[in-house]
């Protein structure tokens, strides 16, 4: 497949996304891939470890190709997005899981799905360049992937805040927030590719480490945990448009961009799945949620004025001060025997 390279070198298995043309944003196809390598190596004593990395300069993996998601929406076919988030969701959990290290190597942008395929593994090595986020409610969707996991046990309220807004994360940003573990250099990262593959020595990862530069987050942790600690979105809003700061005034624009859905949804299950450790918990919730989003959410507009049409100019089913409660209960209501299973099916 010429998106991605899967091969072993070494004691390795190495997966190299191979589309920067499209910001190696990930396909149905590449994710099955993925899984099936990781399911041949898991079992394999000759691969000792996983190494998943990109190639070109501005990203790691942008996020899912969501184009034929929207067609098949489009057309009313809502059975296609489920399996697609059924089958990723199984590969985030196999990554999570998986009985060997995984290490990932982050450079430029690491978003949504990117996210998924590289922030559950074991060594999440960050650069200069790095930038990760989770972008999801601006198109209609919310925090998945297993996201949703990791804003939850970020420091005080960051998750509501790096999970509603889309904020990105620079390397220090997304270690302090759970989203990585390390950070080196991008011009170590060939040769330290090349010791894993031969010795399977993870103190070189520990040894070529250094202190990140400054990020954002720091400076800004009271006010986001301020701002972000009300009851209620509605809460949330109200201190926002009532605090006279830079902070408030550009958080508040940035909210005012997202689907006001979405953004509830995700406050409610970051709030539900704090203190969780379980990934699973949290695919299955984010299963409520996007396998009503086509139907039932924002989603199929999002797309459109985000990725189609291109006019950013979105007509959301509801305004912040127009939206249901029993909306949110609605997206994320349990869904019984169509749930999310864990179960493989190519049918």
């Amino acid at each position: 497949m010429s998106d991605i390279n899967i091969r072993i070198s070494g004691h390795a298995g190495r997966i190299t996304l191979t589309r920067p043309q499209a910001l190696n944003a990930m396909t149905y196809e590449m994710c099955l891939a993925i899984e099936d390598a990781l399911l041949t190596w898991r079992d394999d004593p000759a691969v000792r470890l996983v190494i998943i990395d990109a190639t070109g300069d501005k990203a790691f993996c942008a996020g899912g190709d969501i184009a034929d998601l929207y067609a098949k929406g489009r057309a009313g076919d809502f059975a296609y997005g489920q399996k697609f988030w059924r089958d990723e969701y199984r590969l985030n959990a196999l990554i999570s899981e998986y009985p060997k290290p995984y290490v990932a190597f982050m450079q430029g942008f690491t978003m949504g799905g990117g996210v998924g395929i590289s922030c559950h593994g074991t060594h999440r090595i960050v650069c200069e360049t790095s930038r990760i986020a989770m972008p999801e409610c601006g198109i209609g969707l919310v925090p998945d992937v297993g996201g949703s996991l990791i804003l939850a046990n970020a420091p005080g309220h960051w998750g509501e805040y790096l999970g509603t807004t889309a904020a990105r994360m620079g390397p220090q940003d997304a270690i302090l927030a759970g989203f990585a573990d390390s950070y080196i250099d991008i011009k170590k990262w060939p040769e330290l590719i090349v010791l894993l593959e031969e010795t399977c020595d993870f103190a070189e990862i520990a040894s070529q480490s250094e202190p990140p530069p400054q990020g954002l987050m720091s400076g800004l942790s009271d006010q986001i945990n301020t701002a972000f600690s009300g009851k209620t979105l509605q809460d949330i809003l109200a201190d926002l448009r009532n605090t006279d700061s830079d902070f408030a005034r550009e958080t508040f624009k940035s909210l005012s961009r997202c689907s006001p859905l979405s953004v509830a949804c995700t406050i409610e299950m970051i709030r539900t799945l704090r203190g969780c450790h379980d990934i699973r918990e949290a695919l299955k919730l984010e299963y409520r949620f996007t396998s009503r989003a086509s139907e039932h959410a924002d989603f199929i507009e999002g797309i459109r004025a985000a990725i189609i049409d291109k006019d950013r100019t979105p007509n959301w089913r509801y305004g912040f001060d127009t939206l249901p409660l029993t909306a949110v209960s609605d997206m994320l209501a349990p869904l019984g025997d169509t749930g999310l299973t864990f179960e493989r099916d190519r049918s």
